[in-house]
């Protein structure tokens, strides 16, 4: 009962997250200091200032002297505030050190016609704005996931930035991972490109839904989206109701991107993998090549993610620089970090991460822009093993590595240009001849209809008391029951064998999940040609 109850308070949280407009889930409070929206080129971001950590103002925690952060969320599917909607996070460590710090949001929809090149122009307006608020303290950027990309897009264009960027489980090149991890960069040939995504812009009338984005995200591991996180929330109901809303609060926001910004993201980049190739256009008159970026790079990626493995975040770099000399040569300073375990959100919101790596990534960049141009390891000594450990009782070192030493997964090249081909004719197919007839179908009400028939929306919100009369009764009798119940001691017989079957039926999705990986890379390879199992990526240590 308790379990079901939970999943009612999520419904509710979500039909009341959309009624307020979804706004950003930060913890902090904060002022907005500059929208894009009305700007001449329009884009559906805005810039805030982070005023207080609970009742500290800011002028308390803040240190002049320290340069600025800009933390730029994700726009992946789901809405902003990954970066600060707890204490422990990116946001409430850069103002636990002093930092004055400023957050990056974005509307649920996007602006009518937003193109790429829209959202980049917005977020270099914001950089000058808070480099202009903190004269002379070139801002440090904070890109988590999509928008690490997006900032090393602004980084490499014709005008470049100055200060250290922190990329945070960023994909630069797409074409690389490793066989039977990392499936997901199999699915544009096996899908047939890009004319997907135009579809699906299509059917939501020039916007492109971010549930979409989501489901992809839970399609990668099925087992957790349809049974981990349910049976651990069943068997921790005592304890996991809480951290489970708070998350899914935020999972379940989903938001809008445009269908030119979304076909363009698809298409040049990860069907394209222009990216680390120096052939994306960001309008007529720049282009942008990765060999551009002058400020130095701090580079986090971690071995249990799944979404970007440190195959794709590191994966650019001996592709752009030929070897070590020539990145010295380049005059630029690359620093990475990696974690063995945590999954790709937990780099953004695991508190562990935040009061360990991210603080110490903050403590170190002085450190870091001083160093000699060249690749270097960041490694974190902690013998305490506690996160919340201060300096001297962890340290901070740097290793030179040599470029050659990043060997770069091996991807099928070859394969991957037949799959771009295959994109561009089915898009040229579609755009001809299916495309033009289907827009004379679509309009906002069916555009709407289809967002609230959206899978990832109808699981939660029909178990919501508003559509589900039954859940009302659930909750007045949850009510009663979190005051009286007594819960069962864990080694209880019964409790035992539960736990054994969930773990079964865990197993079973892995097992499910393995073999319809090795299906898809085994088809991909008959349709294209080359296996995508060719090769080792390994860094320095031998991983």
């Amino acid at each position: 009962m308790l379990f079901w109850d939970t999943l009612r308070q999520r419904a509710d949280n979500m039909l009341e997250h959309e009624r307020a407009g979804l706004p950003p889930l930060l913890d902090f409070k904060y002022e907005m200091i500059s929208d894009a929206r009305r700007s001449e080129r329009p884009a559906n971001y805005a810039l805030l200032r982070i005023l207080e950590i609970g009742d500290a103002c800011w002028e308390d925690c803040v240190d002049p002297n320290k340069p600025p952060v800009i933390v730029i969320d994700p726009r992946a599917g789901h809405g902003p505030g990954i970066g600060g909607f707890k204490r422990d996070s990116e946001v409430g460590m850069a103002l636990h050190e002093g930092h004055p710090v400023y957050f990056v949001i974005f509307f649920p929809e996007p602006c009518p016609g937003q193109t790429l090149a829209d959202v980049l122009n917005a977020l270099r307006r914001f950089v000058e704005e808070v480099s202009a608020r903190h004269p002379g303290k070139p801002p440090i950027l904070y890109g988590n996931c999509q928008a690490g990309w997006a900032v090393a897009l602004l980084a490499a264009e014709c005008q470049g930035l100055t200060g250290p960027t922190v990329l945070n489980g960023s994909p630069l090149s797409y074409w690389a991972a490793e066989s039977g991890i990392n499936p997901a960069r199999t699915a544009g040939g096996l899908l047939g490109g890009v004319w997907i995504t135009r579809f699906l812009g299509d059917l939501g009338n020039g916007r492109f839904d971010g549930a979409w984005l989501a489901q992809n995200f839970e399609y990668l591991k099925p087992g957790n989206a349809l049974w981990d996180k349910y049976a651990n929330l069943f068997t921790n109901i005592g304890t996991e109701s809480e951290r489970f809303l708070e998350f899914e609060r935020w999972w379940g926001g989903f938001h809008w991107l445009s269908r030119e910004e979304m076909v363009a993201i698809v298409e040049d980049l990860f069907i394209g993998n222009k990216l680390e190739q120096g052939k994306v256009r960001i309008d007529e008159h720049c282009s942008v090549d990765l060999r551009h970026i002058r400020n130095p790079l701090v580079i986090f990626a971690s071995y249990g993610d799944n979404i970007t493995p440190p195959h794709q975040a590191l994966g650019w770099i001996p592709a752009v620089y030929k070897d070590t000399e020539d990145l010295k040569r380049a005059g630029q300073r690359i620093v990475y970090l990696t974690n063995p375990h945590i999954g790709h959100l937990g780099i953004f919101v695991s508190a562990s991460v935040a009061r360990l790596e991210h603080r110490a990534i903050l403590d170190s960049l002085t450190d870091i822009q001083v160093l000699a141009p060249g690749l270097y390891e960041m490694k974190i000594d902690n013998p305490t093993g506690d996160p919340d450990c201060r300096k001297p009782q962890y340290k901070v070192h740097f290793e030179e590595r040599q470029v050659e030493e990043l060997r770069r997964f091996a991807h099928p090249a070859k394969a991957f240009e037949r799959v771009r081909q295959v994109s561009e004719m089915n898009d040229t197919f579609y755009q001809a001849f299916v495309s033009p007839w289907l827009r004379m179908t679509v309009n906002p009400w069916t555009a709407e209809a289809k967002k609230w028939l959206h899978p990832m929306r109808t699981s939660r919100y029909l178990l919501s008391g508003s559509f589900n009369p039954w859940m009302r009764g659930i909750a007045a009798i949850a009510e009663d029951l979190a005051r009286r119940r007594k819960p069962l001691g864990k080694d209880q017989r019964f409790l035992v064998q539960e736990r054994q079957v969930s773990e079964f039926i865990s197993h079973l999705f892995d097992d499910a999940r393995e073999y319809r990986d090795a299906v898809q890379e085994q088809t991909f390879s008959i349709l294209y040609g080359e296996s995508v199992g060719a090769g080792d990526f390994v860094d320095p240590n031998g991983r």
